[in-house]
């Protein structure tokens, strides 16, 4: 993805956590605080069960080393700003959704690159493929700030000072939501369609297994820790929906120039 592309794309994810702002209050992330459990079940799957199991699939799964180093950077990233506006839209716990991505996001500058790195090296044929990688962690809080905290007070403000509006418009922002997202999948999809077409009989299977098993490992946790049905929700989204421009992110900084990862990245982040 282009500079460009990528610009666009984190304005339009700044606008949608406006449209999702507008139906939280203040009082919903003081519950979060109050309550724990569910922030922490989420770290737990983002960032230790994810990953090992990602590599466990790349273990499992006979694939191209290319394609397994996808997999493994894929399960190392955490929940994005999609994973906020699914739950948005199945109307879970949409605070506790927006407080985990902001958590993970920061601690994603360091767990990412070592979740990657140690997985990549326990594979052997990815072990080969590994180069080193550097996150600044100065542009992943810009991007924190400008893409999620920034909307999302805006948007607060905005259902704070104006309800009449922002009650009116939630509906609007949620179509806007729902059908940028399929647009997003179908653009990456027609980009992308030569490589997808040449490996469509395993990769298809391949990336639905991943995001299938991430889904399932998120609600799974949350229903053995006995969370809420809206918490459940959240955690399942947050789990199985990576973030993406995190992964293309770690992509441009590897010396590796691997034309797949485009591809898997973006069909990851989108959870499809």
């Amino acid at each position: 993805m282009s500079s460009t592309g990528l610009l666009l794309l984190n304005l339009i994810l700044a606008l949608m956590m406006f449209g999702i702002a507008l139906s939280l209050r203040a009082a919903d992330f003081r519950q979060v605080l109050r309550q724990p459990k569910a922030p922490l079940v989420a770290m737990l799957a983002q960032f230790v069960l994810l990953p090992a199991a990602s590599w466990l699939l790349t273990m499992l799964v006979p694939m191209p080393a290319e394609v397994a180093l996808g997999v493994i950077l894929i399960g190392a990233c955490p929940g994005g700003s999609f994973s906020n506006i699914m739950t948005y839209l199945s109307k879970g716990n949409v605070a506790l959704s927006v407080s985990m991505t902001g958590i993970a996001s920061l601690a994603a500058a360091l767990l990412t690159p070592f979740n990657f790195m140690l997985y990549a090296s326990l594979n052997p044929a990815t072990k080969e493929l590994l180069t080193s990688i550097n996150v600044p962690f100065e542009n992943i809080l810009i991007l924190v700030i400008l893409v999620l905290a920034l909307p999302l007070l805006l948007g607060m403000l905005t259902a704070k000072l104006a309800s009449n509006f922002a009650l009116k418009s939630q509906g609007v922002f949620r179509i806007i939501s729902l059908t940028t997202l399929f647009s997003f999948v179908l653009l990456a999809l027609i980009k992308n369609w030569q490589t997808f077409a040449d490996a469509a009989d395993w990769f298809l299977l391949l990336v639905l297994l991943h995001n299938g098993f991430a889904l399932s490992l998120g609600y799974g946790l949350a229903y053995l820790m006995q969370l809420s049905r809206a918490d459940r929700r959240a955690i399942t989204f947050e789990t199985g929906i990576q973030n993406s421009g995190l992964g293309l992110v770690l992509f441009s900084l590897s010396s590796v120039n691997l034309a797949v990862w485009p591809l898997l990245l973006q069909l990851g982040g989108f959870g499809i």
